[in-house]
């Protein structure tokens, strides 16, 4: 017997987010292809519609596809994420203003909880949502619903790629939800990876519909319990609740691939420092704390002369988030993995044993900076480069933009909300 159903799942998904965020201070580039690349100018990471009727395929290197992108005249940008994640959270403020259950599920896309009732117009309410974002933020979104969160999923690709339901549409009660189903494959499935969608597919088992309908007890062997969960999602049976307060991830990694070889100590060591700040704010962001650091130095695979990779693991007097104190670890493990001679592509940070800040106890004898004075610093901290920009205020000799082990950005757009120095300047002709 199915439950009573009280609330539906809606997912707002951004459409085209990092082109539509590229487009939104360039309207004369509305209607026109557009691409934009990975760290270091790499491959092709996003496109806009316009881009894949080309024939644009997602994840090519740049060099490949350079011939077919000046032939077509499409614009082609760096990444740019201060852009991107500022109007991804100009979007889920919108949100939030007129929901209070949002789950922030990726840069571009959230679930929200709606109730059922029958008094109410749903499609007319989140048309005003969906024009609200549009006016306030000026990012296109599309809107899909359904009793579950996979439905959903489901619901929100037709929305996006039918104009006729005009960016929302309707899985609730839906006749045509099975003939949905059926046309849907059963690697685009959320939950569904491409290794799943293989053995699936040895089974006969090729569309949602076909997942849908198939023997609990097969997919609960093949799948594990993911499986069996998303086979009830797509019977309208909730297994997946919103998560207003995720938790906390089980590792944080910042790790780049430098724009030029490094072979000089000063500048290896400031990268390092670059890149423990970054995970360090991002752990505060958390509302967490690390109990161990791991640092990794590598040539890259392909060097010319010689390679070489080394790593190390250090555990931390006490779980912290504090900027200074993971520096001061991770330049400990790089003075016992750094060897000179080599041409370094690469460093990495990564924070494990991530808790909740306050989780555990203290040590009553530590010698390090008292608990209480350090989170008051890192939170002036975060609240200047929050207002300033990431970069105002830094530890180290990491102010520079130019460094060798600065990524590859040539055709990177300005940060247009982010840097006083970048703001769209209005010129009025009297």
């Amino acid at each position: 017997m199915f439950p009573v159903i009280k609330k539906v799942f809606a997912l707002v998904d951004c459409n085209n987010f990092y082109a539509s965020c590229e487009r939104l201070f360039r309207p004369e580039l509305n209607g026109k292809p557009i691409v934009v690349l990975s760290n270091n100018d790499g491959c092709i990471i996003a496109r806009s519609n316009e881009a894949k009727a080309l024939g644009v395929p997602m994840g090519a290197p740049l060099f490949k596809m350079k011939y077919l992108l000046a032939k077509h005249g499409v614009h082609v940008f760096s990444s740019n994420y201060a852009l991107y994640g500022d109007l991804s959270h100009r979007v889920m403020d919108v949100l939030r203003q007129m929901e209070c259950n949002v789950e922030v599920y990726s840069i571009d896309e959230a679930f929200l909880t709606l109730p059922v009732n029958k008094s109410w117009n749903r499609l007319a309410y989140l048309a005003e949502l969906r024009e609200r974002v549009r006016k306030q933020v000026g990012i296109p979104i599309s809107i899909g619903i359904a009793t579950t969160k996979t439905l959903a999923k489901i619901a929100n690709r037709v929305a996006k790629k039918d104009p006729q339901y005009q960016g929302i549409f309707d899985l609730v009660g839906n006749s045509q939800t099975d003939q949905i189903l059926q046309k849907t494959e059963v690697g685009d499935v959320w939950g569904i990876g491409r290794r799943s969608a293989e053995k699936l597919n040895r089974y006969g088992i090729r569309t949602a519909l076909d997942l849908k309908q198939a023997d609990a007890a097969l997919i609960r062997k093949q799948l594990t319990v993911v499986g069996a969960r998303t086979l009830l999602e797509l019977n309208e049976i909730p297994c997946i609740s919103l998560e207003k307060a995720p938790p906390c991830p089980k590792s944080i990694v910042t790790s780049r691939t430098f724009g030029h070889p490094i072979t000089d100590i000063e500048n290896l060591r400031e990268a390092v420092i670059s890149y423990v700040s970054i995970a360090a704010e991002k752990l505060r962001k958390q509302e967490a704390e690390a109990d161990n650091l791991n640092l990794y130095l590598t040539t890259g695979p392909f060097d010319e002369q010689s390679s070489f990779a080394n790593n190390q693991t250090i555990t931390l007097p006490r779980p912290t988030s504090s900027t200074p104190d993971l520096i001061a670890a991770a330049l400990r493990c790089f003075q016992s993995i750094y060897r000179p001679g080599y041409r370094y592509r690469k460093a990495g940070v990564m924070l494990t044993g991530i808790v909740k800040q306050g989780y555990k106890p203290q040590d009553l004898f530590s010698s390090l900076t008292p608990v209480k004075e350090d989170k008051l610093l890192m939170a002036a901290l975060d609240k200047i480069n929050g207002k300033w920009g990431r970069r105002t205020i830094q530890y180290g000799m990491t102010t520079a933009e130019d460094r060798p082990w600065s990524m590859q950005q040539a055709l990177k757009s300005p940060a247009y909300t982010t840097n006083w120095h970048e703001l769209p300047v209005v010129k009025t002709v009297s």
